[in-house]
């Protein structure tokens, strides 16, 4: 049993190095190759990588995004599993074995992707599990009652992540999964620059009949944010874009647009509120900056169908 393990590079400096050594060094006999996208990075971090054995480095010349390269890297593999591993992972010295222990159980043939837990540099859990959307779930977090009262948005952060559990999606920061799933799937839906891809996989692997499973005894290093932070108000723009994309993909025509209005005319201000409520002028230039991209892309996905 081997694996395919797929990392997507944009700028994320020398943690791009510390991800592939730790593959490089814990892969132990599971690694078939290593594949990285650059997606037009300019600090050079990519050249740290170039050269080395078993490392397949792809110069996409400009940023793809992360679902199309990801599909990038993934055409060149042909393991039993394809890894996704974001640039700012690193893995322990029993994730692989542990997680294909797992994996290779005749129990678990039905589990598709799986997913573990996540160490970030204080040695805390990250909350990284998911439900599949719904409209009042994106109210919720549209609204900041997400804040207060976790379990009524998506993100699973009401739950301590201690301990094993099917879920609906597990985070695309370590995304192990079979490669007869995602190529039944053909792969991520391109129409997502950034963000919502991994989500959209897994909805679509759990229509088919295939499970996600979170491991709480198997872990992996996460930093989290990764090199979006760099760029804030333009992350939060993805993500609303993404949203809408995803809700008017998986929800009734009624429902989307609901998801629509609350995102355009709900959460602006929720998000305003907090800034002022913080004393932050970044964090309310930052959301009028996205909001001004996501007023801008609107009618061209509306008349036009630009999706990117």
């Amino acid at each position: 049993m081997q694996v395919d393990v797929i990392i997507v590079n944009w700028n994320a400096g020398i943690q791009l190095r510390e991800c592939v050594d730790s593959v490089i060094q814990y892969g132990h006999s599971y690694i078939k190759r290593i594949v990285v996208i650059d997606n037009g990075s300019t600090d050079g971090s990519e050249n740290a990588v170039d050269g080395l054995a078993n490392v397949t480095l792809i110069r996409a010349g400009s940023n793809l995004g992360f679902g199309k390269a990801c599909n990038l890297g993934a055409a060149q593999a042909n393991a039993d599993f394809i890894l996704f591993l974001n640039p700012d992972a690193r893995l322990f010295a029993d994730t692989l074995t542990r997680a294909f222990s797992f994996m290779q159980r005749p129990e678990n043939a039905k589990v598709g992707i799986c997913g573990v837990q996540l160490i970030d540099e204080l040695g805390c859990i990250s909350r990284s599990c998911a439900r599949f959307p719904s409209v009042h779930g994106f109210a919720a977090h549209a609204a900041g009652l997400d804040r207060f009262i976790p379990r009524l948005g998506h993100f699973m952060s009401d739950w301590d992540h201690g301990n094993t559990r099917q879920v609906d999606q597990v985070i695309g920061a370590f995304f192990l999964l079979r490669s007869t799933v995602f190529n039944a799937l053909h792969g991520f839906d391109e129409i997502f620059f950034l963000y919502f891809e991994d989500l959209d996989l897994s909805y679509r692997a759990k229509k088919m009949g295939w499970a996600s499973v979170y491991l709480a005894d198997v872990r992996a290093f996460h930093a989290g944010g990764g090199t979006s932070t760099q760029v804030k108000a333009k992350r939060l723009f993805y993500v609303l874009r993404s949203r809408t994309l995803y809700a008017f993909k998986h929800f009734n025509p009624f429902a989307a647009t609901l998801v629509l209005l609350v995102t355009l005319f709900v959460e602006p201000l929720s998000r305003s509120a907090l800034a002022v409520g913080q004393c932050s002028l970044t964090s309310f230039k930052e959301t009028l900056s996205a909001y001004g991209m996501l007023c801008q892309w609107l009618p061209r996905w509306i008349f036009k169908g630009v999706t990117r």
